[in-house]
């Protein structure tokens, strides 16, 4: 009989207190719109969180990079059409066709013509009856910005490089026995270039990723080029980027890139001389995006992770933003001093 009383009376209690829970205490599951509405300090935990507003949801968005590293560019060009006259001990000089008389010691950044006197000793070759032509090579140091928009693992955006490289000698692609090596006008150049940059994630291991993209734009060869008489193309860049996660605001990237680029030089009552100056790049560099919560405001909050002051959502103010941080709680030391260093071969290091 006592059992049974007992049993009755706990169940009397349980539904008492369920009651009141809905009667009496339900408002404090209720989620308030702001700090006013809240009675009792339980109450603030569940005030409406304030979001981020829509424009820095927006440029959250946003990423921008800063890399320089190294490129090697090689300058070829066709000379269908023309001949080549070496005298010797001076520069070679091309002319058109048979009118060997006129000829053009300069047919790289700019026109300039030249007398060509033809003697016993002249060494003559005409692209009719031998493959003519010269190659260069360079070595440069680019500065490359970019921004782009991220959705997904999807990028599109845009960049501006700009790089100093100074041209070596032309040496003939034959007839080197024959024919000297020349030096252009004013090798040294600052090339810049603008470009539309589309891209996305291929693959991902742990904290790395695979990112592929395609930049295309134009290019200004600089004031060493005379620009009447040139006339410029687009340029394509393909390139693979590998990325470090550092945190979920900053990374770290190496890329390795190759790209194609062309430009005509027009020859008064001749046929337009192509030059190609294709170029392979390594870049390294790092990347950073806006957060998208606002830093706290509080001074003296030391909360290593995204927290609630109110109703407003805040990020950490002492979590560095170049290391990762844990989705449920802040790790300014994600790894234990007891399994760094010498610490790693101790039982007990404590």
């Amino acid at each position: 009989m006592d059992t049974l009383n007992w049993r009755n009376l706990n169940f009397r209690v349980t539904w008492i207190c369920l009651l009141i829970c809905l009667l009496g205490g339900g408002h404090a599951l209720a989620q308030y719109e702001n700090e006013r509405d809240a009675t009792i300090p339980l109450e603030y935990f569940y005030i409406k969180r304030t979001g981020p507003s829509l424009l820095r949801t927006l440029l959250s968005k946003v990423t921008w990079g800063v890399s320089t590293g190294y490129g090697h560019t090689v300058f070829s060009h066709d000379l269908s059409g023309y001949g080549i006259a070496q005298n010797p001990g001076a520069s070679p000089v091309i002319f058109n066709g048979t009118q060997v008389a006129a000829g053009y010691s300069n047919w790289f950044n700019r026109v300039v013509t030249t007398p060509n006197t033809v003697t016993g000793q002249t060494f003559l070759v005409n692209s009719d009856t031998a493959s003519i032509g010269f190659r260069s090579r360079a070595g440069s140091i680019p500065l490359r910005l970019t921004l782009y928009f991220e959705f997904d693992r999807y990028r599109i955006g845009g960049g501006y490089s700009v790089e100093y490289m100074k041209i070596g000698d032309f040496k003939p692609i034959s007839h080197g026995e024959d024919i000297n090596a020349f030096s252009p006008e004013d090798p040294s150049i600052i090339l810049s270039k603008y470009f539309v940059m589309l891209g996305g994630a291929v693959y991902r291991y742990n904290d790395y990723l695979l990112v592929v993209d395609f930049n295309f734009g134009g290019y200004n060869p600089g004031s060493s080029f005379d620009k009447s008489v040139i006339k410029k193309g687009l340029y394509m860049n393909f390139g693979a980027q590998v990325e470090r996660e550092m945190s979920e605001y900053f990374r770290l990237f190496v890329r390795p890139s190759y790209e194609l680029k062309s430009f005509k030089l027009n020859v008064p009552e001749s046929a337009a001389i192509t030059h190609k100056f294709n170029a392979f790049y390594v870049n390294v560099g790092f990347t950073y995006r806006l957060p998208e919560l606002r830093r706290c405001v509080f001074k003296q909050c030391r909360a290593q992770l995204n927290h609630v002051h109110g109703n407003k959502e805040y990020r950490s103010r002492v979590h560095p933003f170049y290391k990762k941080q844990n989705p449920h709680y802040g790790e300014n030391y994600p790894t234990l001093l007891k399994y760094k260093g010498g610490n790693k071969k101790k039982l007990n290091p404590y």
